[in-house]
């Protein structure tokens, strides 16, 4: 699980510095300031969360079941919270309209609370565990 974990967090550092450079450079003539700037967080994010699952991969004092819940979480916070994002903020140039699925941002931005606030609970239980 810990190398899983790892690689992921990786991808999303890796896909997190692409975006933001492909953001920066090969958006900004095709979309507004404000739409940048929503592109951005989300970048941003991405890589607060690639770094989190870097964390927790090597983190030998969580048990697997607490890393695994904590993963999915950020995986699927990530995708929802970034990912949403990138779509609105690149709402005008697709055919799509992203604002339709626009619900999904906040759902996303839980699971990382949740995933950040699992993490929070092992820590404080660290004296009272023995670990």
């Amino acid at each position: 699980m810990n190398k899983k974990i790892l690689i992921t967090g990786s991808v999303l550092g890796l896909t997190a510095i692409a975006l933001g450079a492909f953001g920066a450079h090969g958006l900004k003539a095709l979309i507004s300031v404000e739409s940048q700037q929503t592109f951005e967080t989300g970048v941003r994010y991405q890589m607060y969360h690639a770094l989190f699952l870097l964390f927790v991969g090597s983190y030998s004092a969580l048990n697997i079941k607490s890393k695994q819940i904590i993963f999915y979480l950020t995986v699927f916070g990530v995708l929802f919270f970034s990912g949403s994002i990138y779509g609105l903020a690149t709402n005008e140039l697709s055919g799509f309209d992203f604002k339709t699925i626009g619900f999904v941002t906040p759902i996303g931005g839980l699971m990382l609370i949740i995933a950040w606030a699992i993490l929070l609970i092992k820590f404080l239980k660290i004296n009272t565990d023995k670990s």
